[in-house]
């Protein structure tokens, strides 16, 4: 007898079953992608920051590097002569003549000093004279006359030694005051200021009715006379450059008032000794300024060319680092990792340095090294470049 099917059995169509494993199966492939995508990425960002983590530096060659030097010094300009002209007696500024920026011509006027003390003291001093000189003469006199008693036997020798004694004081008298005259007459003269030499007045710090007072600790020059028609350029030369200063050598130096222009000097003498507490030598430099481009007491930058050292080697200040055991460099090992080579610097040029000790032509060094860079360090290196060791400067 067949079986009567259940009215409230739901059986599921077959189709439904299909779909919802599909379903299942879809869901399932979506999840495994995104864990598998997820993983990717993860991995991905994992190189990228492995790879950011190296550093990108600059390695410099140094068998490249130029062996030229250039030595820049501050360097101060003065006159070939300056005089500051000070009164040598007291009175009054009658009248100047001549005003700041005025040519002088050697022995020309430049003022007058009103001095009545001294006028008076001349004629006192001629009074004095006349007097010495009457007495001298009435004592000659007198001399000759006892000179000639003594021939006849009327006077003794003693009283005629006496006469001559007292013409030989008058006449020492008459001699002092002469002397005496011609000094004052000598002081006069310096009512007349005048200038020494040819030149330009480059001060003037007095005016009519000034009181001048000469000989004491706070007087000040009435005028400065400079001869402007040649210079001294005086440098001070570090110790370590003194061996190439050489006599003969030209140097080229600028001003600020003539900007992209050089001139030329010629070394005329150096102190021939350091000076102890720069560690300097001086040097003076000289150049014709006939046509007065340049001013006494301008500010000049000099620069000396100087020879190229035999085996020097030059690295840019940018790859100096200061670590605790120096002054140290970083460059490209042999394994192709970061090692830290201590170096002595031998001179300081500006923008490159001289390595004295520490370093070889072949080594790579690294340029601009970030500051967390340590030795054993994995770096990515860029376009290498050739060191520069030309137109370097060292200034003080």
């Amino acid at each position: 007898m067949p079986e009567e099917p259940d009215p409230l059995r739901h059986t599921l169509p077959r189709r439904l079953k299909t779909v919802g494993v599909v379903a299942l199966c879809v869901a399932i492939g979506i999840a495994v992608i995104g864990v598998v995508s997820r993983v990717s990425a993860d991995q991905q960002v994992k190189g990228w920051t492995d790879a950011a983590a190296i550093p990108t530096v600059s390695v410099i060659n140094l068998k490249g590097a130029a062996r030229e030097q250039g030595l820049v010094l501050p360097a101060d300009v003065q006159a070939l002569n300056t005089a500051p002209i000070y009164a040598r007696v007291s009175g009054y500024l009658k009248r100047w003549y001549v005003d700041i920026g005025a040519p002088v011509k050697a022995g020309q006027v430049l003022a007058e000093i009103d001095t009545p003390d001294l006028d008076q003291q001349l004629a006192q001093g001629k009074a004095d004279l006349g007097t010495a000189v009457a007495n001298e003469h009435l004592s000659k006199t007198t001399a000759v006359r006892w000179a000639g008693l003594l021939a006849q036997d009327a006077v003794s020798q003693q009283d005629a030694d006496t006469k001559n004694g007292d013409l030989a004081a008058k006449a020492a008298m008459t001699a002092a005051s002469r002397a005496n005259v011609a000094r004052l007459e000598a002081l006069e003269s310096f009512k007349r200021v005048t200038a020494p030499f040819d030149g330009v007045v480059t001060t003037r710090a007095t005016d009519i009715g000034d009181l001048i007072t000469a000989g004491t600790p706070t007087a000040t020059p009435l005028f400065t006379v400079a001869d402007e028609s040649r210079l001294r350029i005086y440098v001070r030369v570090p110790q370590s450059y003194s061996a190439d200063i050489k006599p003969g050598m030209t140097a080229t130096f600028s001003v600020p008032e003539h900007p992209g222009q050089t001139f030329v000097a010629n070394l005329a003498a150096s102190a021939e000794a350091i000076t102890p507490l720069s560690g300097t030598l001086l040097v003076q430099l000289q150049i014709d300024n006939s046509d007065r481009a340049l001013k006494p007491g301008d500010y000049a930058r000099v620069r000396f060319s100087l020879p190229p050292q035999s085996g020097a080697i030059q690295v840019p200040a940018t790859a100096l680092m200061f670590r605790d055991t120096g002054m140290s460099v970083a460059v490209i090992g042999s394994n192709g990792r970061v090692a830290m080579k201590t170096i002595t610097v031998g001179r300081d040029l500006g923008p490159t340095v001289q390595v004295a000790s520490g370093l070889t032509p072949a080594d790579r060094v690294i340029d601009n090294p970030p500051d967390s860079l340590r030795a054993g360090d994995q770096v990515r290196i860029a376009n290498p470049r050739v060191a520069s060791g030309s137109g370097g400067h060292a200034t003080r």
